[in-house]
């Protein structure tokens, strides 16, 4: 990343010209005085399934111990691509999600589909969206989709569950070590029929074919709600 300053033949007096910049921070307790710090990766592990019911998994969650580690928090992502879509033709994704208040920029590897889905995921918080959305524009990349939902996540310590209230309906994540996914799929009355290793872009399309709807991305305004009798 490069920053601009005053010139070597700038006058003193002068006060140096303030370049925009985008800040990227992996601590959530907030920035630090530094730029650019490095990116967390980890070996991604989960499923989804669907939810019929939220009220009844949400009392399922506390009765089996967990915590409820953020409320219900509205949820938009953008998936960047560079022409010509060479990051999905190798089954890679690049995301840049709002969650809540807070910016995120995600890049997930090629992934391994068995029970479980697992794939290498590196993600870093963002300072600035908008910047960085510039900055993805700059070097090439446009949004190729975008999908938007409602999640709140819990968590028991030793993995996390989150439950997602999406356009084409509700899904649920199971997140942690392999064994750990299993015990708590059990505990949560989920057959292993029930697993899903599709990503939400899967999902939509496969939606979009068999409901024929003209929509285009997995947004509330793409996709409205159907009014409640």
């Amino acid at each position: 990343m490069e920053e601009g300053g005053p010139g070597t033949g700038a006058r003193p007096q002068k006060r140096p010209h303030k370049t925009a910049h985008v800040r990227v921070v992996t601590d959530h307790r907030g920035p630090k005085p530094s730029i650019l710090t490095s990116m967390a990766s980890h070996n991604e592990i989960e499923i989804k399934f669907r939810v019929a019911d939220l009220s009844a998994l949400n009392r399922w969650l506390r009765k089996a111990g967990f915590r409820l580690l953020t409320r219900r928090t509205h949820e938009m992502n953008t998936l960047y691509d560079l022409p010509g879509q060479p990051l999905r033709k190798r089954g890679e994704l690049l995301r840049l999600r709002k969650y809540g208040a807070e910016w995120l920029l995600t890049h997930k590897a090629k992934g391994k589909a068995g029970r479980h889905k697992t794939r290498v995921e590196t993600e870093t918080k963002v300072a600035d969206g908008a910047m960085m959305e510039a900055i993805l524009r700059a070097l090439g990349f446009a949004p190729t989709f975008r999908y938007e939902k409602f999640r709140a996540e819990w968590s028991d310590g030793k993995g996390q569950v989150v439950v997602d209230e999406t356009p084409i309906g509700n899904f649920g994540e199971i997140e942690g070590p392999s064994r750990w996914i299993d015990r708590t799929a059990q505990t949560l009355q989920i057959a292993r029929s029930d697993y899903l290793t599709k990503t939400y872009t899967e999902l939509f399309f496969e939606w979009k074919k068999q409901s024929g709807s003209p929509a285009d991305e997995m947004t509330l305004s793409a996709i409205p709600s159907k009014p409640r009798r």
